[in-house]
């Protein structure tokens, strides 16, 4: 990859005269059936940009519970784009919940709904994959009801590497989507938005307005080229790993994880007593890096810089840290 990086061929990207991020942008859009994508630094900036691009100031969008774009992204959705949100009960949330959510405008006390934003995989449920008749249900209503369908793929590979699908079937319906290049796929930077070409063209707009113009970026599009071709059919590794984690430490003392539940490569341990800061400063001294995800829960993430020997050494070392709470 970094050969790659070192050998990418470049322009200056604000002026739209990068050869390798016209090669990237065309390839996400192929993979995806989309008439265009965009290339943009963060899958932060993906999502807010394309959810700008579908709104006004005051509208209304309905995600699923601690969505990313909700949770993670520093409240960009109210801070710079004036965006009311509307969460549902559940991380996968059905179309009766979309129609029962929806508002039309016609009550003037009421926020209009403008969108429906969909994570997959889910990150705060463990990295887990929508139904896909679920799924194309919630896409049938919201349209139905006129609105935009947002997809945040930040993580589509993993879920077309855990269903066995090519990702263009996954995305089917939505109207953009997001996806990110350097988390299971191990590019160093980057995430592209991808849609109709005049919804693009508002996105770049944005971009620009968001200060993502970059200038020889071709040479991290590269990276994300070598990645789409190198590493994606590897996730599958990864989701191994990370059952493999999941079983090492379903009988651990202290700790509640069920493999059952993991389904790509994220992996959910729920503590029965002590800290995750605990276990997490502990883990690190150790040289196994986790992160906490909630008052009692720790999240470990599998990926290629990961093998199968490294992830049961981080299981052995997470269990024994826990039995000794």
């Amino acid at each position: 990859m970094r050969k790659a990086m070192a050998e990418a061929e470049v322009g200056d990207d604000v002026y739209g005269d990068d050869p390798t991020v016209h090669a990237l942008q065309d390839r996400v859009a192929e993979l995806f059936g989309t008439e265009a994508a965009l290339f943009v630094p963060s899958g932060t900036m993906a999502n807010q940009i394309a959810l700008r691009a579908h709104t006004q100031p005051g509208d209304e969008v309905i995600l699923g519970q601690n969505a990313h774009c909700w949770r993670h992204e520093a409240g960009a959705l109210a801070a710079l784009s004036g965006l009311q949100t509307c969460m549902m009960a559940d991380a996968t949330f059905t179309a009766a919940d979309v129609r029962a959510a929806y508002k039309s405008g016609d009550d003037p006390h009421l926020s209009l709904t403008r969108v429906v934003a969909i994570e997959n995989t889910h990150n705060m449920s463990g990295g887990t994959c929508w139904d896909r008749g679920q799924l194309a249900d919630v896409i049938t209503a919201a349209h139905g009801l006129g609105l935009m369908v947002h997809l945040d793929g930040a993580r589509i590979w993993n879920a077309a590497a855990a269903g066995g699908v090519p990702e263009r079937e996954l995305v089917q319906g939505f109207d953009s989507i997001s996806a990110c290049l350097s988390k299971g796929l191990g590019a160093p930077v980057g995430s592209l938005v991808a849609g109709r070409r005049d919804f693009i063209r508002r996105c770049l707009k944005l971009r620009k307005m968001y200060g993502g113009g970059m200038r020889q970026a071709g040479i991290l599009a590269a990276a994300g080229l070598y990645a789409l071709d190198h590493h994606r059919a590897r996730l599958r590794d990864d989701h191994a790993n990370a059952r493999a984690l999941a079983e090492r430490l379903a009988g651990a003392k202290h700790v509640r994880v069920d493999p059952a539940r993991v389904q790509t490569n994220i992996v959910m341990i729920e503590l029965d007593r002590g800290s995750p800061a605990t276990v997490v400063d502990r883990a690190r001294a150790a040289g196994v890096l986790l992160g906490a995800s909630g008052a009692h829960r720790i999240r470990a993430v599998t990926h290629l810089d990961v093998d199968r020997a490294g992830v049961l050494r981080a299981g052995d070392v997470i269990a024994e840290i826990a039995a000794s709470l």
